[in-house]
C-alpha cells in the first residue's frame, strides 16, 4: 500500500472559517493515527488543569515550593552533601503518600536503607515495595515497570550515583568508563517522561555532590550521572546542613536548609529550614514553631513563647516539647498556620483512582 501523500497547503490567503475546516481535517487524521485525545484543547473538561501534589512532610517546604508539595507526575531530584538529610526528605514524602492511602516503592541502589529509622519517620515499612538491583540497568527497569503499571504513587530512586552501569561493574577496577552513566542516565529518562506523566506518579531521584577538578571561578560543585537529570526535572531541592542542634552538650539533630533551584509550577529559588532531629525525621513541632511565630499566631517575647496568652514555654526547645505534649493544641497551631499560607488540611487523601490501575504499555512499550 502506498503510503499517502503530504500537501503542504498555503495558507496565506484563508480565512480563519478555511483555517478551522482544515485544522478539523489534520485532527481527524491525528486522532485515526493516534486514538482519540491525542490532541486537545488546554481548556477542555478532559484535560485537567490543577496540579496535584504530594506534601514533604515540612510545612515550610510545602510553602517554598508554592503549591503544597512536590507534583504529581513529574521528575523530582533531590541533592546534597553527604548526611544532610536527602533521604530523609525523600522517606517523609513516602510516608505522607502512605498516609493518604498512596503506594510506594523505594529503589535502594545503594543498600543502605535503615527500615528502623524509616518506621520511625512514620514510613510502614511493612507495604513499602523495596527493591536493591544488582546494577544501574536493573534498577531503572524495576523504576519504568513499577510506574508503567498505574498503581504506585511514589518511587523513590536513593541514589543516581549508586547507579553504576552493568558494563562496569562486570569490567576491571582500573577500566575506562567516561560517561557511561551519563548515557544510562539519558537514555532512561527519555523513557520515563511520558510513562510519569501519564501514570500521575511522583518519582524521585536522590543525588550526590561531585567537584569539577580545576574550576578557578564559579561554584565547582556537580551533581552525578550527566545532564539529563537536571534538564527532565520539573522540581530540584538542594538540601544542606546549616546547624548542629544540640542540647546539654549532646548533639541530638541537625538544622537543614532546602532551596528550591528549579520549579516548573511555582516560582524558583525559595527557601525553607526546619531541624531534623536523630532517629525521629523532621520536626514537626519545631517546623510549626518557627511559622507560628513568625506570624505571630505565637507570640513571642524574648525567650519566652505564648499562645493564646498562655506561656507555652522558655527558649525553643522547651516551645517544641510543649507542642510535642498537647496534640491538640499543635493540630489547632498547624491548622491556622496552613489557613495562613493557603495550604490543605493536614492528611487530606489522595484523589481516588475512578477504576483499578492497569498497564499503561504494553510490554512492547505502546499504547494499550
Amino acid at each position: 500500500m502506498a503510503k499517502e501523500e503530504k500537501v503542504m497547503v498555503n495558507n496565506r490567503n484563508m480565512n480563519r472559517e478555511d483555517k478551522l475546516k482544515a485544522l478539523d481535517a489534520a485532527l481527524t487524521q491525528i486522532e485515526k493515527a493516534y486514538g482519540k485525545g491525542s490532541v486537545m484543547k488546554l481548556g477542555d473538561s478532559g484535560a485537567n488543569m490543577n496540579i496535584e501534589t504530594v506534601p514533604t512532610g515540612s510545612i515550610s517546604l510545602d510553602i517554598a515550593l508554592g503549591l503544597g508539595g512536590v507534583p504529581k507526575g513529574r521528575i523530582i531530584e533531590v541533592y546534597g552533601p553527604e548526611s544532610s538529610g536527602k533521604t530523609t526528605v525523600a522517606l517523609h514524602m513516602v510516608a505522607e503518600v502512605q498516609k493518604r492511602g498512596g503506594i510506594a516503592g523505594f529503589i535502594d541502589a545503594e543498600h543502605a536503607l535503615d527500615p528502623v529509622y524509616a518506621k520511625n519517620i512514620g514510613v510502614d515499612i511493612d507495604n513499602l515495595y523495596i527493591s536493591q538491583p544488582d546494577n544501574g540497568e536493573q534498577a531503572l527497569e524495576i523504576t519504568e515497570t513499577m510506574v508503567r503499571s498505574g498503581a504506585v504513587d511514589i518511587v523513590i530512586v536513593d541514589s543516581v550515583a549508586a547507579l553504576v552501569p552493568k558494563a562496569e561493574i562486570d569490567g576491571e577496577m582500573g577500566d575506562s568508563h567516561v560517561g557511561l552513566q551519563a548515557r544510562l542516565m539519558s537514555q532512561a529518562l527519555r523513557k520515563l517522561t511520558a510513562v510519569i506523566s501519564k501514570s500521575n506518579c511522583v518519582v524521585i531521584f536522590i543525588n550526590q555532590l561531585r567537584e569539577k577538578v580545576g574550576v578557578m571561578f564559579g561554584n565547582p560543585e556537580t551533581t552525578t550521572g550527566g545532564r539529563a537529570l537536571k534538564f527532565y526535572s520539573s522540581v530540584r531541592l538542594d538540601v544542606r546542613r546549616i546547624e548542629t542542634l544540640k542540647q546539654g552538650g549532646e548533639v541530638i539533630g541537625n538544622r537543614v536548609r532546602v532551596k528550591v533551584v528549579k520549579n516548573k509550577i511555582a516560582p524558583p529559588f525559595k527557601e525553607a529550614e526546619f531541624d531534623i532531629m536523630f532517629g525521629k525525621g523532621i520536626s514537626r513541632e519545631g517546623d510549626i514553631l518557627d511559622l507560628a511565630a513568625k506570624d505571630n499566631i505565637i507570640e513571642k517575647s524574648g525567650a519566652w513563647f505564648a499562645y493564646n496568652g498562655s506561656k507555652i514555654g522558655q527558649g525553643r526547645e522547651n516551645a517544641k516539647q510543649y507542642l510535642a505534649d498537647n496534640p491538640d493544641i499543635l493540630a489547632e497551631v498547624e491548622e491556622k498556620v496552613r489557613t495562613k499560607y493557603g495550604l490543605a488540611p493536614a492528611h487530606e487523601g489522595l484523589p481516588q483512582r475512578e477504576e483499578e490501575p492497569k498497564l499503561l504499555f504494553d510490554e512492547a512499550g505502546g499504547k494499550k
